[in-house]
């Protein structure tokens, strides 16, 4: 079975950078999908960000777009996420999940928004201060 384990999250200026993990324990990188979510207490869930084994391609979501960038290793089963230029109002919770078989990123996140994701990680914390 598939575990996830996020970390990476913590306290920054606005314009400043962090850099999250999500070590996919028990992923083949041959047949997955990963995506990357963000959620404030009283709102909805927001994808962030996803990279699939379906075409490789990393995909944008919201306000993610210009700023932030996924990329995965496979050689340490683990999908990266960059975040830069940060301002105050990405401050949230960040989730990564995985969906086995793979299943296309738009579907994923922009169609389903999460709801068929087979395995969560941890939350790790965001917070941007002005």
């Amino acid at each position: 079975d598939v575990q996830l384990q996020a970390s990476g999250g913590g306290l920054v200026q606005a314009g400043g950078s962090l850099r999250l993990s999500c070590a996919a324990s028990g992923l083949s990188f041959d047949d997955y999908t990963i995506g990357w979510f963000r959620q404030v207490p009283g709102k909805a869930r927001e994808g962030v960000a996803c990279i699939s084994s379906i075409d490789n391609w990393a995909y944008y979501f919201g306000s993610a777009m210009g700023r932030f960038n996924v990329s995965s290793d496979n050689t340490k089963n683990t999908v990266y996420l960059q975040m830069n230029s940060l301002k105050p109002e990405d401050t949230a919770v960040y989730y990564c999940a995985a969906d086995v078989p793979a299943i296309d990123c738009p579907q994923a996140v922009e169609v389903l928004d999460g709801r068929g994701m087979d395995f969560w990680g941890e939350g790790t914390q965001v917070t941007v201060s002005s």
